[in-house]
């Protein structure tokens, strides 16, 4: 089992930034990670995903303004958020499961297995 804990949420107004943090309690070598977002009424949307192979995919709506990242020694995964906009408010969910995935599915929170317990972002215009 894996736990996810997930830190760094908060409110900001349009264009700041935030940096959302996911500590996991173990890694595996073939352990796959991403960041999900889900907004009242809305669908559980992939923001970002980062492979067990380290290729990096990410949601055209972020692209160019968010960055998915791991620090291996601290069994960390990251996200920068830059030049938010009120239309990123959402809970925000780090998920992870092991083996490979392809670009598609990575986005895809079907194939996730752990997930945290989420942190709210709220971007004010």
């Amino acid at each position: 089992q894996v736990q996810l804990v997930e830190s760094g949420g908060g409110s900001v107004q349009a264009g700041g930034s935030l940096r959302l943090s996911c500590a996991a309690s173990r890694y595996y070598g073939n352990f796959y990670m991403g960041w999900f977002r889900q907004a009242p009424g809305k669908e559980r949307e992939g923001v970002a995903a980062l492979g067990s192979d380290g290729r990096t995919r990410y949601a055209e709506s972020v692209l160019g303004r968010f960055t998915i990242s791991k620090d291996n020694a601290k069994s960390t995964l990251y996200l920068q958020m830059n030049s938010l906009k009120p239309e990123d408010t959402a809970m925000y969910y780090c998920a992870g499961g092991v083996g490979y995935l392809s670009d598609s599915e990575s986005t895809d929170w079907r194939w996730y297995n752990y997930w945290g317990q989420g942190t709210q972002v709220t971007v004010s215009s």
